[in-house]
């Protein structure tokens, strides 16, 4: 009789689209028994869709767009992408992907990516700027030509005597945008993101998320547009579309889901993975509610601190204090609804970047333009409203109904609602959102990952895995690597972390 060889058995931890991406591709294989613990109800991890009433919140807002066509052709695998158009491109870095359409009308007709349209804008002094800043007569005109010119200058002395060595991402701002613009539109808003001054928050950040957008940039697609009027020429550096689910991001997630459930693998939802053995550089054993699980491979989306917290006696002393120590930004999403009449003005925009002060809100999302069908009645325009802070301070401590009077009254204070009339609100929590670059602790991360590498059965993925602010397609394609290299047993784990170095942030592809 033929002896059944036990598959070895991987645990991810987290159902975001790291871990459920890894999951699907290890399941391609059939070689693994796979299980994926998620501490949250749903699956989605950030990327979740939370439905309050039938209005649907997107987390911190989710562009699905990616220079990688694996990732292009994965997502579309799961829901096809269709447009009302006979063909559809995407636009970026003055190319065009074309998109692969399909029609999808049968009992799954929900089950499709949009796509939309990418607009964001900057509020400030009670008028809107195009995000990123472009240089063209309508910004000059709204700034007015003297402080326009004296931004100029400013700029045109950062492009000559550039600071150097850049160790702040002030000094990444400044050699960028000049340092008048510096303080105008990025110092405030950045530091209220991060609850930290940019003089002390790593270059680092700037690197991974906005190193190709520049003032030249701009003045470039700015001249381009006087002499280049056919849809296909004008194409720009940013990216002006992108897909998106029709029910938002978490439909995609919640589809992969299942299809990884079907190729056998299991998910168990709220499931605190409280302890993890490490002996010999080895993951044996994974402890989640009370029950343990023998494991060959582990994948973690989980955050570094947590990580090291859940498998305290297996590290040195220093890789301990330094992962314990890594700072996290928090985040809260208040959802406001009102009626269409009640807005002071049109708002187009998929973000707008609050640059008013005297206020808390960082961000403003209208989530009918992500997409309609995020919207329940087609009168009302549904907000999202969103706080940084950090968990314990006053924002995140407030009760709801607080954090919902105080949204009110600054959607008021910073005039784009008439009245405190709103038909509905609900408020979103969101702990470790955001990995810190800042802090003594992420001065040393180097000492950390190399320590990390050395368990050989471990793999780090995703955003709060790896401690790194990816992108949504970059997360997934750190989730392939560590796949591809178990699937192939050729482990280079430096390949992984590589992963998005140096890319390009998305707004910008």
């Amino acid at each position: 009789m033929k002896k059944i060889m036990k598959k070895p058995h991987v645990v991810i931890i987290g159902a975001g689209p790291a871990g459920l991406t890894a999951a699907y591709e290890l399941a391609l294989s059939k070689k693994y028994q796979i299980t994926i613990l998620d501490y949250d109800k749903q699956v989605g991890g950030i990327s979740k869709t939370i439905n309050h009433n039938g209005n649907r919140i997107d987390i911190g807002g989710h562009r699905f767009f990616s220079k990688s066509d694996w990732v292009m052709n994965w997502w579309g695998q799961f829901l096809p992408i269709v447009s009302n158009k006979k063909n559809a491109f995407l636009k970026y870095q003055g190319k065009t992907k074309e998109l692969n359409l399909q029609n999808n009308t049968g009992k799954n007709k929900d089950n499709v990516m949009l796509v939309r349209n990418r607009i964001s804008r900057i509020y400030f002094n009670k008028n809107f700027f195009s995000y990123p800043l472009k240089l063209n007569i309508e910004t000059a005109l709204k700034l007015g030509f003297f402080k326009s010119f004296l931004f100029g200058i400013s700029y045109l002395k950062s492009m000559l005597f550039p600071i150097k060595p850049e160790k702040s991402l002030e000094d990444f701002f400044i050699n960028r945008f000049g340092r008048l613009l510096y303080f105008q539109f990025f110092k405030s808003y950045t530091e209220k993101v991060w609850g930290e001054k940019c003089s002390d928050i790593s270059a680092d950040w700037g690197a991974q998320r906005i190193k190709g957008l520049s003032i030249s940039k701009a003045l470039i697609h700015y001249i381009k547009g006087f002499f280049v009027k056919s849809r296909k020429a004008e194409q720009t550096s940013l990216i002006e579309e992108f897909i998106y689910p029709k029910l938002g991001p978490g439909q995609m997630w919640e589809v992969v889901a299942e299809k990884v459930k079907a190729k056998g693998a299991k998910i168990y939802l709220e499931s605190c993975v409280d302890n993890i053995e490490i002996k010999k550089n080895q993951v044996y054993t994974i402890s989640y509610n009370k029950k343990t699980m023998k494991c060959d491979y582990l994948l973690s989306t989980m955050p570094i601190k947590d990580l090291f917290e859940a498998s305290k006696n297996s590290w040195s002393n220093k890789a301990y204090k330094i992962a314990t120590n890594l700072q996290y930004r928090d985040f809260i999403t208040v959802g406001i609804l009102v009626d269409k009449k009640n807005l002071t003005r049109d708002l187009i925009d998929n973000w707008i970047y609050i640059q008013e002060p005297g206020v808390n809100v960082g961000r403003i999302q209208v989530f009918n333009n992500w997409s309609p069908y995020l919207v329940k009645n087609k009168n009302t325009i549904w907000l999202g409203l969103e706080f940084f802070c950090k968990e314990g301070d006053n924002l995140w401590s407030m009760k709801d109904k607080e954090l919902i009077n105080l949204s009110v009254k600054e959607l008021q204070q910073i005039d784009l609602i008439n009245n405190e009339n709103i038909s509905d609100s609900i408020v979103v929590r969101v702990p470790k959102a955001y990995p810190g670059y800042f802090g003594k602790s992420f001065k040393n991360f180097k000492l950390l990952q190399q320590e990390i590498n050395k368990v050989k059965n471990l793999f780090l993925i995703g955003i709060n895995g790896m401690h790194r602010y990816n992108n949504q397609d970059h997360s997934m394609l750190t989730a392939k690597a560590a796949a591809d290299q178990i699937i192939n047993n050729e482990i280079d784990k430096s390949k992984i972390w590589e992963i998005n170095i140096d890319d390009e942030y998305h707004e910008e592809k």
